[in-house]
């Protein structure tokens, strides 16, 4: 199973021009299942539905009270039939509900039924206590959809966490520190299988330039643990959406598509009943 995690910035930047190489990247990509932040909807238009028509994949997304599409949302797009859906908003500065949100879906695989989420953290330098609480509502979530005894498909969840891999928020995450829940930490793939620092945010992409950030990664893809080996234990992690594409305008013009990289996993599909 291939999963891209993917912040599309909105519609930050040359927002019109990213837009075709973006799905031309995707179409390359051939996923499985993508977990999209800053997805936009305005005027009408929805980010996520255009590429979900483009690539001919499933659709949920993150919707307001009245169910039109978050004007700056997430989403999950899925090569199978996504059987059912969920959102939550993520606890702001105040502790009260705040515009970022957690996706969550179910989706119902040759594997058996497959629970994922998306979210986008906090962005600031000096939130780490906020992503922290963040994390501990989106754990709280995943907890729900983790399969009776952890035997079937394990909880995928990817994002833009806005948090390196030894900050305290992602070391509780991934079981270097006490868990946001006993019992259930998530394996990030990138520190498994990938090669080299992975990062995700670097001035080297020209959309992040002027950034007053190092270079980071943020961006993630995470597997819950206890799973049945070897379910969905990572096998590749790579970047995409590293080089420029054509604007799709016929000129000669090129564009990086976000100013994040995606991070493309691919995941185990063989199945036993064995922990350990």
């Amino acid at each position: 199973m291939r999963v891209v995690s993917w912040n599309l910035w909105w519609r930050f930047g040359p927002w019109e021009d990213r837009q075709a190489g973006i799905a031309a990247e995707l179409a390359r990509l051939d996923p499985d299942l993508i977990l999209l932040q800053e997805v936009w909807a305005v005027d009408g238009q929805d980010q996520a539905q255009t590429l979900a028509g483009e690539l001919d994949l499933h659709l949920a997304r993150t919707t307001e009270d009245d169910g039109t599409p978050q004007e700056f949302g997430n989403a999950i797009l899925s090569r199978y039939p996504i059987i059912e859906s969920t959102m939550i908003s993520l606890s702001g500065d105040d502790g009260n509900p705040s515009h970022r949100s957690a996706l969550a879906a179910v989706v119902e695989t040759p594997s058996g039924s497959q629970p994922v989420v998306t979210t986008h953290l906090a962005w600031q330098y000096t939130a780490s206590a906020l992503r922290s609480r963040q994390l501990e509502e989106v754990v709280a979530l995943a907890d729900r959809l983790r399969p009776a005894d952890d035997d079937g498909p394990p909880v995928i969840l990817g994002g833009d966490l806005n948090a390196v891999p030894d900050s305290d928020e992602i070391r509780r995450l991934t079981g270097l520190a006490p868990p946001y829940r006993d019992g259930l930490v998530f394996t990030d793939c990138w520190a498994a299988v990938g090669e080299g620092p992975g990062d995700t945010w670097t001035r080297d992409n020209p959309n992040a330039a002027d950034a007053l950030w190092p270079r980071r990664r943020v961006d993630y893809v995470l597997v819950a643990w206890p799973r049945p080996k070897p379910l969905r234990n990572p096998v590749t992690a790579t970047l995409a959406g590293t080089e420029p594409w054509p604007v799709g305008d016929g000129s000669s013009r090129t564009t990086v598509p976000s100013d994040h990289y995606a991070v493309v996993v691919d995941l185990d599909d063989r199945q036993t009943l064995e922990h350990g």
